[in-house]
């Protein structure tokens, strides 16, 4: 099995088997969401986005840390900026706006996305980690948003996804308090899929991924879509979606070998039990 490694501003995205990896390269920041860990991100995603045959995606950080959130001493710098294209409040805004661009993307890549997160993951960090469809930790792993420790909106999503899993009432315990949130509550909460030792973590993703190498990806892509929507979307609108998704599963290819084969009495090339 080859692996194409690229190196990225400050990490490094390997692709194999059908699996891709982003890894945070800034164990010393504790794989801080710099400006140019951002940059590398959009490259990411423009690079899966181009190729069918990337199955699944697994972010990660290095050195005991996932992500510990946005730069502080970039908001300082920006406070003592005497340019309002920097330092005003609709600079921040745009600054956001252009954030979301690529989280956005990141929620609806049609594969899934799995967050390994080892150590702290924190502010954005967290925030990235729920955008992931599935959420594997470490037993030394910790969530956080601290946003109000600063003074700030919680920003990346978090607003967004948070009450989304937890329910409205914790997610505002959560965001009001900034309290640290051990590995254990969440996967209490719903955070956390499974609990894992560091050193098995990063096998762990790898074998949620590769379950996923037989999966039918445009059902799975699709159904993905739906799910994101579905919070916010009426009923018989859902409905609607769910027809014209399903008028489009039902003529892949996919559908029609697994069809042929189920009749042929052959066992599903896509079965997680027997995986």
């Amino acid at each position: 099995m080859s692996t194409e490694l690229i190196e990225l501003r400050e990490s490094q995205l390997a692709i194999a088997d059908g699996i891709a990896t982003l890894t945070h390269l800034k164990p010393a920041a504790r794989n801080a969401l710099s400006l140019e860990l951002r940059e590398d991100y959009v490259d990411m995603l423009d690079r899966l986005e181009a190729d069918r045959s990337i199955r699944a995606l697994i972010i990660t950080g290095s050195g005991g840390s996932f992500c510990a959130g946005g730069d502080i001493r970039s908001l300082k710098e920006r406070q003592l900026s005497s340019d309002p294209e920097i330092n005003s409040a609709n600079a921040m805004r745009l600054r956001i706006r252009r954030l979301h661009g690529w989280l956005e993307r990141l929620r609806g890549l049609e594969i899934p996305v799995i967050a390994a997160v080892d150590g702290p993951a924190y502010g954005a960090g967290f925030a990235i980690a729920l955008l992931a469809d599935f959420i594997l930790a470490s037993e030394r792993a910790s969530f956080c948003l601290p946003f109000a420790k600063l003074g700030l909106v919680p920003d990346s999503g978090a607003l967004y996804t948070l009450p989304r899993v937890v329910g409205l009432q914790k997610a505002k315990e959560l965001l009001f308090s900034a309290r640290r949130v051990a590995v254990e509550e969440a996967r209490e909460l719903g955070i956390v899929h499974s609990i894992h030792r560091p050193e098995e973590l990063a096998a762990a993703a790898q074998w949620l991924a590769r379950r996923f190498l037989a999966s039918p990806r445009d059902a799975i892509a699709l159904s993905k879509r739906l799910l994101n929507q579905s919070s916010e979307t009426p009923w018989a609108t859902m409905a609607e979606l769910e027809g014209l998704a399903q008028g489009i599963a039902s003529t892949t290819p996919y559908h029609d070998e697994a069809v042929s084969a189920f009749l042929r009495g052959e066992p599903s090339r896509y079965d997680w039990d027997r995986d």
